[in-house]
């Protein structure tokens, strides 16, 4: 783990981390194993608040950057899922919001972690309380709370990312509380293998020359990228999901209830962005949960409304506060 600020909690069975300068749950290790699930970029860690676009412009050159800088494991999106207009970004807004990139008042209490943070741009009071249950089981309440007299559109997502070595090409596997999905509209990249804004039933992936991606495995290709939407199981009460990776026998998931984030975003990097501060070399796999089916733009969530008849954002009221309560997990299998 790179020098950075962070507050940790653990138990006989987990080790979990939470930066406090972005608020991101850096690491849920699962102590047999020693393995954390969650994604280490392959670059230089660095607080938010040191980040200057002009000293460092090995991280970028665009609203992504500060993010970038400083990103680990679960970030926390609220309240864009996805990138500013230009001129949010002149105002100072950074891609998924600035729930990213502030600072956190943190404190601990034995097995309990309080994180919270207020967003002046947004104008949202946020807070996150962790909390170690028996199992391999993080208990995770979230609150959000409108500090404006207007009600709002809210995107409001969990970017729970992936890395190596527990995300191996390949190897790790994944299971989805999904069934009904699409690709994204617009092709991300010539290493996109899926067909701009096809729909199909998961995880039969479909590809630009007719042929069918098993997404349930994480991807051996050289280089790919991606962007699909899933829609939790009408029938069910709550969506999950579970990763595998089977040379360390550790299974990582997380639980939540359906009502409160019906969508599964599901994105990919590996190897196929060069420019800075990607270069070729990230692997990673975002299951991101949340309100919203795709990371875009205010107004294109706005735009797009719903998606399968469910909406794609969350109406947040004036004055209001709202409560989450989700979990995670990290445990040895046979």
């Amino acid at each position: 783990m790179p020098t950075r600020k962070l507050v940790r909690i653990e138990n006989d069975e987990l080790i979990v981390a939470v930066s406090k300068e972005g608020g991101h749950i850096a690491e849920i290790v699962e102590k047999k194993s020693g393995v954390n699930p969650l994604w280490m970029p392959p670059w230089p860690s660095m607080e938010p608040s040191v980040y200057s676009a002009a000293m460092h412009p090995e991280y970028g050159s665009n609203s992504e950057s500060k993010l970038l800088a400083g990103i680990l494991g679960h970030n926390l999106c609220l309240d864009i899922f996805g990138p500013p207009s230009e001129s949010e970004c002149a105002a100072g807004v950074t891609v998924h919001g600035e729930s990213s990139v502030m600072e956190y008042d943190i404190a601990v209490t034995g097995h309990r972690m309080i994180a919270r943070a207020h967003l002046p741009l947004a104008q949202l009071d946020f807070e996150r309380e962790l909390e170690l249950a028996p199992g391999g089981v993080v208990k995770i309440r979230e609150t959000v709370l409108n500090l404006t007299a207007m009600d709002r559109p809210l995107a409001w997502t969990q970017h729970v990312t992936l890395g190596p070595p527990f995300l191996e090409p390949g190897v790790t596997t994944l299971k989805l509380s999904a069934t009904r999905s699409k690709v994204y509209e617009t092709n991300l990249s010539d290493a996109q293998p899926y067909q701009p804004g096809a729909e199909f039933t998961w995880p039969h992936g479909p590809a630009k020359d007719g042929s069918i991606i098993d997404m349930s495995v994480q991807s051996a290709a050289p280089k790919s990228a991606g962007m699909t939407a899933h829609l939790v199981d009408l029938p069910h009460e709550h969506g999950s999901f579970e990763a595998y990776h089977a040379p360390s026998r550790v299974a990582f998931g997380y639980r939540w209830k359906r009502a409160d984030f019906p969508w599964i975003c599901l994105w990919e990097e590996n190897r196929s962005r060069v420019f800075p501060p990607w270069n070729g070399k990230a692997i990673t796999r975002g299951i991101e949960f949340g309100v919203s089916p795709f990371a875009e733009p205010r107004r294109a969530m706005i735009a797009r409304g719903s998606l399968f008849g469910v909406p794609a954002f969350r109406w947040l009221g004036a004055k209001e506060s709202v409560t989450v309560h989700y979990s995670a997990y990290a445990r040895r299998v046979d």
